[in-house]
């Protein structure tokens, strides 16, 4: 785990409320209206609530395929459902705190999906900020983690954030940024939102001999360019072939990763012994239609995402490589 110093205590008890939404475009302070149904500015800009969800933005754009996924496998991912501890050693080791060590930042999640870090800041009484692109992951996000006071949800597109700069203790992000039209726009974006001594904690794909050696890429090709729900037919009946096989072969690690050559997809049954023939399944089924219809796959070196964040002018980097990711965190100077 990674050693790294928390924001300063006193800093944090002095801004322990929630932050307030504003406009991306012209950071104009944005508060309900009346009835309730929107977010208006002084000046008369105004912004849906759909759901009890704020929507700055008016559609999915390239999050499409993500929005069917969390509709299908709204709590796949979650610890509190699957009873493992995957989510929660994810989120300390890549950002060097344990949970409880959460409590009373100010956090934006961007990027959260179906909820998998969002249940686990909330529950460690983190002051959290949510936000996604997708409709259906925003919605699916607030299902599983209800209305607690140190929680909001809001649609918005992560290079047009709804927050003021400099609003937060930390600002984390995995599994997205290789998802984005461009990651180091998206990173400058996260950077500008976080204050002085905070903490940003990101992840990227990074490239692999496998990403050559693999008939998965090939797979992709065709079904990006397919509708989400169509393309979710053919990864399913391709983990209803395929499945069965990685689960066989769980324990015959050079056979599985002979299959793992011709296989699209991506199964863990070997690494992660804690979870059940089904609860692999459903991973395998969420992962794979992931791997395989994202429209955006953005590829990092170490080197590349450290020089972003040099760029940024941050301090403490540290970024290492883990598997086919880069895990990186770095401060913002006082």
């Amino acid at each position: 785990m990674v050693t790294v110093t928390p924001a300063a205590p006193e800093r944090v008890a002095t801004r322990a409320a929630m932050i307030g939404f504003v406009s991306p475009r012209t950071g104009a302070p944005l508060l309900p209206d009346r009835e309730g149904d929107a977010l208006v500015s002084a000046d008369g800009e105004r912004v849906p609530i759909v759901n009890g969800i704020p929507r700055f933005v008016s559609s999915d754009d390239y999050a499409a395929a993500f929005g069917l996924q969390w509709n299908l496998h709204a709590r796949t991912q979650l610890d509190s459902r699957t009873g493992a501890h995957l989510t929660e050693q994810r989120l300390t080791r890549c950002s060097g705190l344990a949970l409880q060590r959460f409590a009373g930042l100010r956090v934006l999640e961007a990027g959260c999906g179906a909820g998998r870090f969002t249940e686990l800041l909330v529950n460690a009484g983190a002051l959290v900020h949510s936000i996604d692109l997708s409709a259906a992951a925003v919605d699916t996000n607030r299902r599983n983690i209800g209305t607690p006071a140190n929680y909001a949800v809001a649609q918005a597109d992560i290079r047009a954030l709804p927050f003021p700069a400099g609003a937060f203790d930390m600002v984390l992000c995995l599994g997205v940024l290789q998802h984005t039209p461009s990651p180091e726009q998206s990173l400058g974006a996260l950077w500008r939102m976080l204050a002085p001594g905070g903490l940003l904690v990101v992840d990227h794909y990074t490239w692999t001999l496998s990403r050559v050696t693999k008939l998965a890429p090939l797979y992709r090709m065709f079904l990006k360019r397919l509708a989400p729900v169509r393309s979710r037919r053919i990864t399913e009946a391709l983990v209803d072939v395929f499945f069965p096989l990685h689960w066989a072969l769980r324990r015959a690690r050079p056979l599985q990763t002979l299959l793992s050559r011709v296989s699209p997809c991506l199964a863990y049954c070997h690494i992660y012994p804690e979870l059940t023939r089904a609860q692999h399944e459903d991973w395998c089924r969420l992962d794979t239609y992931d791997e395989l219809t994202d429209r955006y796959k953005r590829l990092r070196t170490v080197g590349r995402i450290r020089r972003a964040l040099a760029g940024l002018g941050a301090s403490q980097i540290h970024a290492v490589r883990r598997g086919n990711v880069v895990e990186a965190s770095c401060r913002k100077p006082w």
